[in-house]
Order: C-alpha cells, then structure tokens, then sequence
C-alpha cells in the first residue's frame, strides 16, 4: 500500500516546482521533502536577523479544533478553531497542503500561548469546495477575509503563513492593515524574489511539466496545480511590485537549504528574504538551521519560538 505521507510530500513538492518557487527542485512524480538535513550548527546572524532556537516542542493536551464551515462567493471554505485568547494566530499552509499540516504546531501553541488558534483549507484542498478556473492569490486573500470576518476575527492577528502561503498574505495585509497585528512568514514566496530575469527562467522550466501533466488523467490534485499554474509569469511579474505595508511588522523565516538544489537560484531566495527583511525597521530575519523548505516539519520549534516571540510582542 502506498505510503500516504510519502505520496503527500510528492504533491507538495510537485506543487511548488509548478505553482510557488522550486521549478528546479523536483519532478511532478517524485521528490522526498526530508532529504539530508544540513549539519551545520547554529551560528550568530547578521544585525537584522536572529537564529532561533534549537530546543524541540514536547507533546502537550490542548482543547480540539471545532469546524467552522464558511461560504464566500458561493463556495465552501473549511476553518478549524483552537479557542484561547487574543492575539488570534492564523496558520496557513503552503501550495498543495491543508490544514493538516499544521497538527503538530497548534496543539503546542494553543498550550504555550494560550490563543485562538485557526487554521483553514484553501479552495481545492481538504474539506472545501473546489472552484473552477485559474488560482489567483487575490481570490484566496478574498476567502481568508470572508472566513475571519464570519469567526469575528478582525484585528490583533498574527498571520503566519509559509511558502505559497507569503503570496496570499501579501494581498491579505494590504488589504486589510489594520486587522494584522504581526506576521510571521515561514520561507514564504516573496515579491522581492520575482524579478524579470527569475520569473522567465520559472516559467520556461515549467512548460515541459505543465504539458505532461496536462495529458494525465485529470485529478482534483493535477486540476488545482494546473490552477495554480496559469498565467504564472504575468501573475508574478504584477506581484513583484507589490511591497508589504511598512506599519505590519514581520519576521521572515529562511530555510537552511531553500526550495531550491542550485547555489545561484538558492543564493537569489536569500536575498529576498533579507531584502524584505531590511525595507523596514520592525522586521527581522530568522534562519531556520538544518531545514529543507519544510520548515513546519523539519524544524517546528524554530516556527512555534518565532511565533510566540510575535504574539508577546502584539500583546
């Protein structure tokens, strides 16, 4: 029987070589999200940045999440909440995954912090509704609104949000400013990292996989890719120049190993990041030691200590 975390993984990292970052990374059939981890110690960052620590989160008794089942624009949307006290901290995933991914860190976070903890599906994942059509950030932004507005969740809010995840929170905080307390945005898609160089060398190594995938029988897996491949260039072109509100503060996790196998596409993530990190004062930059660009999993503590840091900061 095939090995469902093993055949997640593979989905997840299909995901980002079409719809998020690593075109390079993997192919659409195969690619294990737990290679080897760098063995590097931790080390001292630079001024603007800080290596979080290394202690691991230990099992804890928290209250279940209960279902909240949300309508926007006529589809369905899955929230699942952790009751607890403000700041509210919103868990979103990366590109193919659910809420699931998350089940290790709210259950430790709920216990450390004592907050409101939700999580959601996006359109096409988990218990929501599937929509027709391309994917476009704007859309999913417009869901997460919906579904906090219904949940009473309208301000002090710690947004975390990974990989493909960066990109809904860009439009999310410029769009709603004031309902953000902090954001916390884990080896998440940047604008800084689209420039015209890199958004034409994204999409032309995508083409070979988009037409593959085109021709296998259609999925709700291989339909949401496909929706989340349209239109990508232009798409990021008009997202790299887009800049985050200077009055949300940030921290932007970085991977130890990025989403990406060559030095030069590797060495250009980075900087992003610490472009995003040094266009304002009330952001900081946390490197995430021995992580692939599954940082959630590979290194939960170094999530769950910058989100608390986040959350005392808001209080």
């Amino acid at each position: 029987m095939p090995n469902p975390t093993a055949r997640r993984r593979r989905r997840r990292h299909a995901t980002l070589a079409l719809a998020s970052i690593a075109v390079a990374a993997c192919g659409l059939t195969s690619c294990d999200a737990t290679t080897a981890k760098n063995a590097q110690s931790a080390t001292t960052a630079p001024r603007t940045s800080a290596t979080a620590s290394s202690a691991s989160p230990t099992a804890t008794t928290a209250a279940q999440p209960s279902l909240h089942m949300i309508t926007n624009r006529g589809h369905r949307l899955a929230f699942y909440v952790t009751p607890g006290h403000g700041p509210a901290i919103v868990l979103d995933a990366g590109g193919g995954l659910d809420a699931s991914y998350w089940k290790k860190i709210v259950p430790v976070l709920a216990k450390q912090t004592r907050s409101e903890i939700i999580t959601y599906d996006r359109t096409g994942e988990g218990r929501s509704s599937d929509v027709p059509g391309p994917w476009r950030a704007q859309n999913a932004a417009s869901d997460l609104a919906a579904g906090l507005t219904q949940l009473g969740v309208t301000k002090n809010v710690v947004l975390v949000s990974h990989s493909l995840a960066g990109e809904i929170a860009t439009y999310f905080v410029r769009q709603h400013p004031h309902w953000i307390a902090g954001a916390v945005l884990v080896d998440a898609s940047l604008p800084e990292f689209y420039t015209d160089g890199e958004t034409a060398k994204l999409v032309a190594g995508n083409e070979q996989q988009i037409a593959a995938l085109k021709k296998k029988p259609q999925t709700r897996a291989t339909r949401q890719l496909l929706a989340e491949a349209d239109h990508y260039g232009p798409v990021h072109r008009a997202y790299h120049k887009l800049s985050w509100p200077q009055s949300v503060p940030a921290t932007a996790i970085v991977s130890a190993k990025t989403p990406f196998p060559t030095p030069v596409d590797a060495q250009l993530w980075r900087q992003a990041q610490q472009e995003f990190v040094s266009a304002a004062p009330n952001r900081r930059l946390v490197v995430a030691d021995r992580s692939s660009h599954d940082i959630p999993i590979d290194r939960p503590d170094v999530v769950i200590k910058t989100i608390e840091d986040m959350a005392n900061q808001v209080r």
